[in-house]
């Protein structure tokens, strides 16, 4: 006899609850379907992967490098106006080499060249290839960068140059191209040059210097903006020191 529940007066009979039953299926290995673009499925045994070689990645940027070669005699600055243009209209990421083995010349001309050097803002490399004599020389020292060759020189020297007019209006003019001249040469040639160096120069000596030379004084420059940098870069924690550019690139190209 069922017992029977009651909800209310009426009486219900109860239904027969199922027992679960649980079947063993085997497990089968899963595939992926086969379409043509689908990535093929990892063996998990070291051994039976074929190595396929490395994939390079690469990045271009912005960075422009222009190359002009200051060959033989400096000549009146016309002929170098695409330079100044070039010098003038670069951009922070533009690179400019100026490639020197000259004896000098033009003194105007070299002293624009030097101003739109400074005026830039691309940063100029002059790469010691031969000689840099005279004018030669002050455009080397104008540079961001300095790159000397093997068996290279400079020179340096006093200025020349014929006045003309009265007596007093020529002495007039020498004195004050004299005065003139010696800040030219102080802005430019310190400190690769000394106050002594300098003064030895404007009253008519010649200094000759070899690769040698201008390698040792490049390298005593950049240890002196080592020192001054130092301070700043205890103060500010050491991961400015990696991010500090070096003054001069001694190595040839």
């Amino acid at each position: 006899m069922q017992d029977l529940t009651y909800i209310g007066d009426r009486a219900v009979q109860p239904v027969a609850r199922r027992t679960p039953s649980f079947v063993n299926v085997p497990a089968q290995e899963t595939s992926m379907p086969d379409y043509p673009n689908a990535p093929q499925r990892q063996s998990d045994d070291p051994a039976t992967e074929s190595f396929a070689g490395l994939t390079r990645y690469e990045r271009h940027s912005e960075i422009r490098q222009i190359s002009y070669y200051l060959s033989g005699s400096i000549v009146q600055s016309n002929y170098y106006n695409e330079l100044f243009y070039t010098l003038r209209t670069a951009t922070e990421t533009d690179l400019i080499y100026l490639h020197l083995n000259t004896c000098g010349g033009d003194f105007d001309t070299g002293l624009q060249i030097i101003n739109n050097m400074q005026a830039s803002s691309a940063r100029v490399v002059a790469v010691l290839e031969a000689r840099a004599y005279s004018m030669g020389a002050f455009i080397f020292l104008a540079a961001d960068d300095m790159v000397v060759h093997d068996n290279c020189q400079l020179l340096f020297h006093n200025y020349s140059g014929v006045f003309s007019g009265k007596g007093n209006e020529q002495q007039a003019q020498g004195m004050a191209l004299a005065s003139w001249f010696e800040k030219f040469m102080e802005r430019i040639c310190q400190p690769f040059l000394t106050i002594t160096e300098i003064k030895s120069i404007l009253k008519g000596a010649d200094m000759w210097m070899d690769s040698d030379e201008i390698r040792h004084r490049m390298a005593r420059m950049q240890r002196a903006q080592h020192k001054l940098m130092t301070p700043h870069l205890e103060r500010h924690g050491a991961a400015h020191r990696t991010a500090q550019a070096p003054l001069i690139d001694t190595a040839a190209t």
